[in-house]
């Protein structure tokens, strides 16, 4: 049938409009469509489309039932708009969305002559859209397994709040409903303590100055009289003159608390109890200044018995100047009545000039009728041991806690980036075949290549983050460390700005470590690059030294539980402006930066910290502000370490295969429950050729073999952390169906227990995660040449 006129001059409009554009009969036969219908329905002309198409109402929606809806709305209000569906390309049966506008064109007499109207491809908004509620879905998933209530409130300039976000544990402290609180923010300020009230126009008159952190405790009161102590800390992730965008959490610590009272309770009869004992004893006459002390005192300080006159300003005067303050607030609290005892712990210098630790304790034993006080008596204590192992103790229980909370938010961090990656690969995959989709020449290029670059920037971003996590795959090879770094150095070299100095003293010696290359250099390159950062465009110097040092079992234990041995010690020093201690404490901390917003991720000693740790080694700073820092990294020594001459094996060194053709007609079956990556892999199969049937589920993977028993298949794919059935489980199932069946399983996290389950199935294959679609098709390819 040849194409009608179209009337006036509008035919040139018709074709060129940028979304589809058709003319249909009454009873559904096309009658006229646009290039860009045409190319959405897979065709190369209109005169091939319209010969192809021959019933529009049988062949266009997946759910046949809106054609009806369709028409009965066009009947009804003689106009279709924004009608959204689901839809098969004429040619290609491929599943796109789209929306649709139609109107009747009448003539004189009110006869319906036909359908005029516009077909626009939204299947991108439409995914996009699903990925977004889904990655809504996933933030509530992660905030409900984190304690407390996670929220984020917009702050208006006159207090006024909007919460956007609050997690399930709003339940557990106020035993409130998330959309109450969205729904009514001032519910939670009429739970505040009366006594706390204050706080919260404090925090309140904070904001209103500017973007800051805020933390703290307070109280707060449910209906049934209950008290809870609850913990705040948020702040601020963006300001405008609307007001301040603040994210954050709460905490129950009620117990904690309940705790502490009792600890301070049982610490007053503690104290009562120890009254009178002690080394020494002193006794003060108030009113003249006088005071005795024992000669236990005195020798305890290592002074003879005429070395100290026996007058209170005498030892105040032997007093750290530090703890002088203290000292004399305990004193004053306990002669006001305020304290039952007078207890102190202070530093006293020795004769030889030495410090030693006291705990003193005392009780005013007379006073005036005024209540004034005019004579105490107490003991001193020595406890300068005591006190060195409690630092001692503090700093390995630090130690330990900073351990465990790096390894938690490794954990995490681990657990999330791998998502991401599932979604990277979904988006670059898809990238590329848009970008072939779309012809070379085409506007969209520069675009989708700006998009590719974003998301490419983002993988490296989540390598970082599994890298820190000690997710990463490493290939640990006995090797020389000394030309690791002279390498990583020589990079290094060219890199620094104008002003900075590189410093190298290495051994001669190789020193050699079980390593992978790739990731010591990182660790140099991290450290170097964090020392110029902090000296701030300024002239200075960077000093990297590599040695060899034997560790006893204490100084292994200080270092984070390392054995006692021999250890490469790799140091990187700058004479930048230092860092205060609770810098210190932070500085491991993924996400933690010094430096402006947006001039970091926060990630780079993180993955410092994550690289040293799988390689079994500790890493260690010293600072002091206005001094530099120093980063001591330290990996044990292999069998060997004297011998430098070993070479080394450098992974990036191998030759690598050119990238192998597909093999066409073979038959691979693909299983992974994210849709996205389904999809793009059923995509990638079929365009290199292969027979590509994919599931979503190991259950529909199955049911579909039952069902198709003489369907030949070369290869299965299935990833390993499905719900419902696992990969395992699903090839245990399909080769109790097909014995012979090659089953090749994927996993994120391949290991030696997933290895020996799979091969007790009958696995053929354990592939790691690949980082791209091209890897993927290379990896499906060899398994299909193994198969013969």
């Amino acid at each position: 049938m040849s194409p009608s006129p179209l009337d006036g001059d509008f035919s040139s409009l018709f074709n060129f409009l940028p979304i589809g554009a058709y003319r249909a009969s009454p009873s559904g036969q096309m009658l006229r469509a646009n290039q860009a219908l045409v190319r959405l329905n897979g065709y190369a002309s209109e005169a091939e489309m319209l010969e192809g198409v021959k019933d529009v109402a049988r062949e266009w929606y997946v759910e046949p039932e809106r054609r009806a809806q369709f028409q009965q709305q066009l009947e009804r209000d003689g106009y279709v708009r924004g009608f959204i569906s689901e839809i098969h390309r004429y040619k290609t049966r491929e599943r796109v969305w789209i929306s649709e506008n139609a109107h009747g064109v009448r003539d004189a007499s009110g006869e319906l002559l036909y359908y005029e109207g516009t077909v626009e491809d939204i299947t991108d908004r439409v995914n996009d859209q699903k990925a977004l509620r889904e990655s809504e879905e996933q933030l509530r998933g992660i905030t409900s397994q984190i304690p407390g209530m996670v929220f984020s409130v917009f702050v208006r300039p006159d207090g006024q709040r909007e919460y956007r976000f609050v997690s399930s544990g709003v339940r557990d402290i106020y035993g409130l409903e998330p959309e109450d609180l969205m729904r009514d923010p001032t519910l939670v300020a009429r739970y505040r303590h009366p006594d706390d009230l204050q706080l919260l126009e404090q925090d309140l008159e904070h904001i209103r100055k500017g973007p800051i952190d805020l933390g703290g405790e307070f109280r707060i009161v449910l209906p049934d009289g209950r008290v809870k102590w609850v913990y705040r800390r948020s702040y601020a992730v963006s300001a405008s003159q609307e007001g301040t965008l603040r994210v954050g959490v709460l905490l129950d610590i009620t117990a904690r608390k309940e705790a502490e009272a009792a600890l301070h309770a049982n610490e007053a009869l503690w104290r009562l109890a120890l009254e009178g004992a002690g080394d020494g004893v002193w006794d003060w006459d108030l009113r003249t200044g006088e005071e005795f002390f024992s000669r236990s005192i005195k020798a305890m300080f290592g002074y003879d018995e005429d070395d100290i006159a026996h007058f209170a300003v005498e030892m105040d005067a032997r007093t750290h100047p530090d703890d002088v303050a203290q000292m004399r607030a305990d004193r004053q609290a306990h002669f006001e009545m305020r304290t039952p005892t007078y207890r102190n712990e202070h530093r006293v210098r020795c004769k030889d000039g030495s410090w030693k630790w006291v705990l003193t304790r005392g009780t005013v034993i007379v006073r005036d009728e005024n209540g004034t006080p005019l004579r105490m008596v107490g003991t001193h204590t020595d406890i300068t041991e005591h006190k060195q192992a409690e630092a001692l103790h503090r700093a390995l229980e630090a130690q330990l806690r900073e351990s465990q909370k790096m390894e938690a938010i490794g954990t995490l961090a681990g657990g999330v980036a791998h998502d991401f990656n599932n979604l990277l690969a979904a988006i670059l995959g898809n990238l590329v075949l848009a970008r072939e989709d779309v012809g070379e020449n085409h506007p969209a290029q520069e675009s989708l290549m700006e998009i590719s670059r974003a998301a490419i920037r983002a993988r490296q971003l989540v390598q970082q983050i599994l890298t820190f996590s000690r997710r990463q795959t490493q290939e640990m090879l006995r090797q020389p460390l000394t030309p690791l770094v002279e390498e990583a150095l020589g990079l290094m070299r060219s890199l620094l700005p104008a002003g900075v100095k590189l410093v190298a003293r290495l051994p001669a010696a190789g020193l050699l470590v079980l390593a992978d290359a790739t990731q010591v250099q990182q660790v140099l390159m991290n450290l170097c690059t964090n020392a110029w950062q902090a000296i701030e465009n300024q002239a200075g110097e960077i000093t990297v030294a590599l040695r060899e040092v034997r560790l006893d079992a204490s100084q292994g234990l200080q270092l984070g539980g390392l054995s006692g041995g021999a250890y490469a010690c790799l140091s990187v020093a700058d004479n930048g402006p230092g860092m205060d201690e609770d810098t210190q404490r932070r500085i491991f901390e993924p996400f933690f930066t010094t430096k402006a917003p947006g001039a970091g991720t926060g990630l780079g000693l993180a993955v410092v910290h994550g690289i040293v740790k799988a390689h079994r080694g500790a890493i260690d700073v010293h600072s002091r502000v206005g001094e530099g820092a120093r980063f001591d990294v330290y990996l044990p020594l292999a069998d060997g370490a004297q011998d430098a001459g070993e070479p080394r094996v450098d992974p990036v060194d191998r030759v690598r295969p050119a990238t192998p053709v597909a093999l066409p007609g073979k038959h691979v079956v693909y299983i992974d429950d994210y849709e996205a990556l389904v999809f793009l892999v059923g995509r990638l199969l079929r365009k290199q050729g292969y027979r590509t049937s994919t599931f979503e589920s190991g259950e529909a993977a199955l049911a579909w073999l039952r069902e198709h028993p003489r369907e030949p298949v070369d290869l299965v794919v299935s990833d390993q952390n499905m719900p419902g059935m696992s990969g395992v489980e699903v090839a245990r199932e399909m080769l109790a169906l097909r014995p012979g069946l090659r089953v090749a399983i994927v996993s994120g996290h391949v290991n030696d227990r997933l290895q020996a389950e799979a091969a007790e199935a009958g696995v053929s294959d354990v592939m790691g995660k690949q980082d791209s679609m091209d890897a993927l098709g290379e990896a499906i390819r060899e398994l299909l040449e193994r198969t013969g």
